[in-house]
């Protein structure tokens, strides 16, 4: 009877082998899951990602609103009708290209040229805003 007893153990120790160890297995349906749920949290990372670059690309199509600000801030560029005013940190000390005589404008904001990015020229980036010379009114990106 104990010789048969232990034949039943062992019968049952490998019917339970393959449920537990095996290839479809609770351990290995556990670790399937825990990666299923990761790779939907991932995905929806990555949904939210793309609804953000959605909405920029349709704002660079449509308006021009989105166009005018990168090219204010990235490359530091204004209207041929406005004057760039940068109000500095350290008082009394004249940026560069800033006016030599009374009466005169600096260069980069001459009408017809491009200023120089404030990034290429070393100067850290300050509060800036921009005046129409025509209208007297603010840009649509000076809130």
């Amino acid at each position: 009877m104990r010789a048969f007893t232990l034949v039943l153990v062992g019968l049952l120790l490998l019917i339970q082998y393959p449920l537990w160890l095996g290839k479809g297995g609770w351990l290995r349906v556990w670790e399937l899951d825990r990666q299923v749920v990761a790779q939907h949290q991932a995905n929806q990372r990555l949904r939210v990602r793309n609804q953000a670059l959605e909405g920029e690309v349709r704002d660079l199509r449509q308006g021009l609103l989105a166009i005018e600000e990168r090219a204010r801030y990235e490359l530091g560029m204004i209207r041929p009708d406005e004057i760039f005013v940068q109000i500095g940190e350290a008082a009394g000390v004249a940026p560069q290209g800033a006016a030599t005589r009374p009466g005169e404008l600096p260069a980069a904001t001459r009408p017809g040229e491009l200023p120089e990015p404030p990034a290429a020229r070393g100067v850290p980036a300050g509060p800036t805003a921009s005046v129409s010379a025509a209208t007297g009114t603010r840009g649509p990106l000076d809130r």
